[in-house]
């Protein structure tokens, strides 16, 4: 008969739940018919969703179908060599994407001229200051003599992302080829060159144009800076973000020294390491800077500088 045909034929789902019901209840089941176990599997539509898994393990046996995405990663060495052509034609994005730890804090030194010892001792105040070249005097016009230095400067933001600071501002000062400061010194106290401060660029660069720093007894050549959030506020040390010092190379700095107008600091220079210099002897790594070109055609100094808490 039909219903003895539809209650030997409900389907896989069904079979699967009988088959966990004990023998008793299954004969029970069978004496109550089509309507009695339709009804009991109703009831058990739970188990039944969870023995159904099984249909869909064909999914997971068809997975593979996928696997070849990966294989289809690796036949991607074919675009890779783009990727690495884009890497290598683009070297000014590279740079700009420089990462460095923090620079460490540096005393700013006996000769800031900042206006931490005055007022009458604050080149900051004076009109003038914000210049790219720091060769001459503001107030008397006189100019260091020396064998000419481009200093370039980035300002990144230590660790993390070291994304550029644009707008922050840095000040620079350093002794003349004899190993003076200006407005300090005897013989240059009414002079303020090598000396300026600048805002960087959207890329956080600043450029000095200036000379190669004398060697004096004591200290291994060194240009001092200091940081501020901005050329409005580059007016006194009380704004001071970030105070350091960069080194240069012995290297350089013995070619630079066998002129003359250097006096004697290539004997000082003879006498020093870093050391034994006082700032530098607990690590210079990130503070030497990087020296190109040659002293007949102009010599470049370039420091990625990490400012940390900003």
């Amino acid at each position: 008969m039909q219903e003895d045909r539809d209650l030997f034929d409900l389907g896989l789902q069904a079979d699967l739940v009988m088959m966990q019901q004990s023998l008793l209840t299954r004969r029970r089941l069978l004496r109550l018919g089509l309507v009695g176990i339709t009804t009991f599997l109703a009831g058990c539509a739970p188990i039944a969703s969870s023995l159904a898994t099984p249909t869909a393990a064909p999914s997971a046996t068809t997975a593979p179908t996928t696997a070849p995405a990966s294989a289809a990663a690796t036949v991607a060495p074919t675009t890779a060599p783009a990727m690495a052509a884009t890497a290598t034609t683009a070297p000014t994005n590279a740079a700009i994407a420089e990462c460095v730890d923090a620079i460490p804090p540096e005393t700013a030194g006996p000769f800031p001229g900042n206006g931490s010892q005055g007022a009458n001792l604050n080149i900051l105040s004076r009109s003038g200051v914000a210049r790219s070249d720091i060769r001459s005097s503001l107030g008397t016009g006189n100019t260091a003599a020396g064998v000419p230095l481009r200093l370039e400067l980035k300002l990144v933001r230590a660790g993390g992302d070291c994304a550029p600071l644009p707008g922050y501002a840095i000040y620079v000062w350093h002794c003349d080829a004899p190993g003076r400061y200006s407005m300090y010194s005897p013989g240059v106290e009414g002079e303020d060159y090598l000396r300026g401060v600048q805002a960087a660029s959207a890329d956080g660069t600043v450029v000095f144009q200036t000379i190669f720093p004398g060697c004096y007894a004591g200290r291994w050549p060194h240009i001092h800076f200091e940081i501020y959030p901005s050329l409005e506020q580059a007016t006194s040390a009380r704004n001071v973000v970030h105070t350091s010092q960069l080194a240069l190379p012995e290297d350089i700095c013995r070619q630079v020294y066998a002129d003359t107008q250097y006096g004697n600091s290539l004997r000082n220079l003879g006498q020093l390491s870093l050391e034994r210099d006082g700032i530098f002897r607990d690590g210079w790594e990130t503070q030497m800077a990087t020296v190109t070109g040659t002293i007949n055609d102009g010599l470049v100094a370039r420091l990625t500088i990490g400012v940390p808490g900003v």
